[in-house]
């Protein structure tokens, strides 16, 4: 364990100026609020911030820094308070503190929302301060390194693969390269150890074979370039265990293949060598297509450059040469801490210079819970780049995947929302278009657009998925108040009485809403029944044993609603029922029912693909069948219709869907291309029949090139 006196020395080596003297009272303060306990390792606890002061030695950070690794821990266990660190140590380091410190006080039964409560927060403190997270990274690795010593697998498996998910790719997002490859080796060797065992075996028997050949392409890379007048620093790594693993998984190729398991890197003096040294080493070997990139001209997030190729290079390997300057080199090791601030004498500390923490920042904004924020925030860190230009040049980096509406929620929220259609080089194309590196995106908005559910489906970017969630919550929420009033107002109507807000607010306690708006959303979305809800208000009246939404007996048809009763063998008597909106289930289809807490039964078709979610939960499922498929009722079918891009096929569709008795009650276009439409059109129909004969209809439509039934 390092000593008092050798934890000052190492401090002091690197910043002359710093506070011994508060370094020597955390030690003592810390030491003291530990005092006997324990780790698993059988270690005293003192051990472990100790170490991770050590860790942050070895990026020269600041005293604050060192001494909130040395405190982190006895807020969260042992006697001391925030505000004793806050009166011996100042409101910085307290800050700090803070910061690091788990919410574990938090009364969330799940283990899962505890984890997003506290990234929560851990975002939020490195937002203001970016060195909260350089200290959790540094105490995380720590706690990996003893790893072992837990005793429960399960807890084992949780920790590593939080430290894979999470703690992983934000090291990697501010440069810390050799804290995130130990973070991720060592997550790997938990979860992943037959695995990491035969890589590792790969790498011995390769490195045993080759081990003269890497003197010797160092060497010839190193003559090569002084030949032509570059005097550079040329050296060896090998790669990861863990990186090799991940690489073989997405490309779907054997170690053999890979073509980086050795990387060479070249160090040179400034930027121009850089260019040089690329031009030097492509005259003298043959390229490897598609494996170069270059992170000078367009950085990586966390302000990684450098040029990557790869060629058949000395010995006739298959080999990746990085080239770089020593400053670059740095900045590439270090991270962060290269540019640490008390070396210049004025500290930047704010995280929201960073883009993406502005990013998670805006998703932790939009999401409706901790769990959805954490879901959001690995679908923005776990992600591959790829970089796209605006028409005025200016450069967005995306994920892998990514497409023009995370582009333009990229460019701003506003854009995002108002997206109505995208061209990529001067070329339209769909919304779900999947952009590639060097893509000119240009996006065309309408104050009249928002944001669509279906741009759910293909989006990929956290911030653009978090914001069309939203926005759909919010919409959704206002569609089930309009139906949740009408049903109120139609049921209250058809015995009498007239419905007030005032009436509803009396009962609000009893049927456990807490506004009257929710109760009437409740109402909408099938949640509770309009006629309990007048039972209640109203609790000497007998209600007749029929629907809320009763209509006039000269209408010959009427709309099956959600919530509605429907003629159905199998249904539990009194709960409320749904229409799935995946399949829209018609008469003529076999169907089940999902039972679901608070929101009632689900009807499905029995071949819909979101059934395979609750194939472990057979108690949830109802068989159903339809009492009697023709009952008066109109159902929703839905199709996907591929037309002409001329005017009046969508006349002549329409046209077509009137001549066969049914009703359009919802047209989208999703994509439309120079030659051609893709719709989604949804029609009444009284059962699939019915809704097959239109599809046939439109199928000998000269304008309509291909129609189906949507299922999803």
């Amino acid at each position: 364990m390092m000593r008092q006196f050798e934890l000052v020395e190492r401090v002091k080596a690197y910043d002359p100026n710093a506070d011994e003297d508060a370094l020597n009272r955390a030690y003592v303060y810390a030491m003291k609020m530990h005092g006997s306990q324990m780790r698993a390792s059988g270690d005293p606890y003192f051990s472990h911030p100790l170490d991770v002061a050590g860790i942050l030695t070895q990026y020269k950070l600041d005293t604050s820094s060192i001494i909130t690794a040395l405190l982190h821990d006895t807020v969260e266990d042992t006697a001391a308070t925030l505000d004793d660190i806050r009166t011996l140590f100042g409101p910085e380091v307290a800050r700090l503190v803070d910061g690091v410190t788990k919410l574990n006080r938090l009364q969330i039964t799940s283990d899962h929302a505890k984890q997003a409560e506290n990234f929560r927060k851990l975002l939020l403190a490195m937002s203001q301060d970016i060195r909260v997270l350089m200290v959790k990274l540094a105490d995380r690795l720590h706690n990996m390194r003893t790893l072992h010593f837990i005793r429960n697998p399960e807890k084992r498996h949780r920790i590593a693969s939080e430290t894979i998910e999470i703690y992983a790719p934000l090291a990697e997002r501010i440069g810390m390269a050799a804290i995130k490859a130990e973070l991720e080796d060592l997550a790997f060797q938990e979860l992943h150890p037959d695995a990491k065992a035969a890589i590792e075996t790969r790498l011995a028997f390769l490195r045993k074979q080759d081990e003269t050949v890497v003197p010797k392409v160092i060497a010839q890379l190193h003559d090569v370039l002084k030949e032509n007048g570059l005097e550079a620093d040329v050296t060896g790594r090998e790669k990861t265990p863990y990186s090799i693993w991940v690489k073989m998984g997405r490309k779907n190729i054997s170690m053999e293949q890979l073509t980086d398991i050795l990387a060479f890197r070249v160090l040179v003096e400034d930027l121009e060598e850089c260019y040089r040294a690329l031009g030097v080493i492509h005259a003298s070997y043959p390229m490897i297509p598609d494996r170069f990139k270059d992170y000078i001209s367009t950085p990586k997030r966390n302000g990684y450059q450098s040029i990557h190729t790869a060629v058949i290079g000395p010995e006739r390997l298959r080999i990746e040469v990085q080239i770089r300057t020593r400053e670059m080199h740095e900045v590439a090791e270090l991270g962060v801490a290269a540019h640490w601030s008390y070396k210049q004498g004025s500290p930047v500390m704010d995280g929201r210079q960073y883009r993406w923490i502005r990013e998670l920042l805006e998703i932790l904004e939009h999401a409706a819970s901790p769990e959805e924020f954490l879901e959001h925030t690995k679908l923005e860190m776990f992600s591959d780049q790829v970089f796209c230009f605006t028409p005025k040049g200016e450069l967005i980096s995306l994920p892998s995947g990514a497409t023009p509406v995370d582009f333009a929620y990229a460019v701003h929220t506003e854009i995002g929302d108002r997206c109505v259609s995208a061209k990529v080089n001067g070329r339209l194309v769909p919304l779900r278009q999947v952009l590639r590196n060097g893509d000119q995106v240009e996006i065309a908005t309408s104050k009249a657009q928002t944001p669509s559910p279906e741009w759910e489906r293909f989006a990929v970017t956290g911030k653009a998925r978090a914001r069309i969630r939203k926005y759909v919550r919010l919409r959704r929420r206002d569609e089930y108040l309009a139906l949740g009033r009408q049903l109120l107002e139609r049921t209250f109507r058809t015995e009498g009485y007239t419905l007030s807000d005032k009436a509803l607010e009396g009962v609000l306690k009893i049927l456990r809403q807490p506004a009257v708006e929710d109760l009437i959303a409740a109402v909408g979305e099938g949640v509770i029944p309009a006629r309990e809800v007048l039972q209640t208000v109203y609790p000497g009246l007998k209600v007749l044993p029929r629907l809320a939404g009763v209509v006039a007996p000269n209408r010959p048809r009427k709309r099956a609603e959600n919530g509605e009763r429907v003629s159905i063998r199998g249904m539990i008597p009194g709960m409320a029922t749904h229409f799935a909106r995946c399949c829209h289930p018609l008469p003529g289809d076999r169907i089940v029912g999902i039972v679901t807490t608070g929101k009632g039964i689900t009807i499905h078709t029995i071949d819909c693909e979101q059934l395979e979610q609750f194939n472990d939960e057979p108690e949830r499922w109802l068989d159903l069948a339809w009492e009697n498929e023709d009952n008066g009722q109109l159902h929703i079918g839905r199709m996907t219709v591929v037309m002409t891009n001329e005017p009046g096929s969508v006349a002549t569709m329409t046209t077509v869907i009137a001549k066969n008795k049914g009703n359009v009650t919802n047209l989208k276009t999703t994509s439309r291309q120079q030659d051609f439409c893709d719709v989604i059109v949804d029609v009444e129909v009284q059962d699939l029949r019915h809704l097959t004969n239109i599809i046939a209809a439109l199928r000998a439509t000269p304008s309509i090139n291909f129609v189906e039934r949507a299922r999803h």
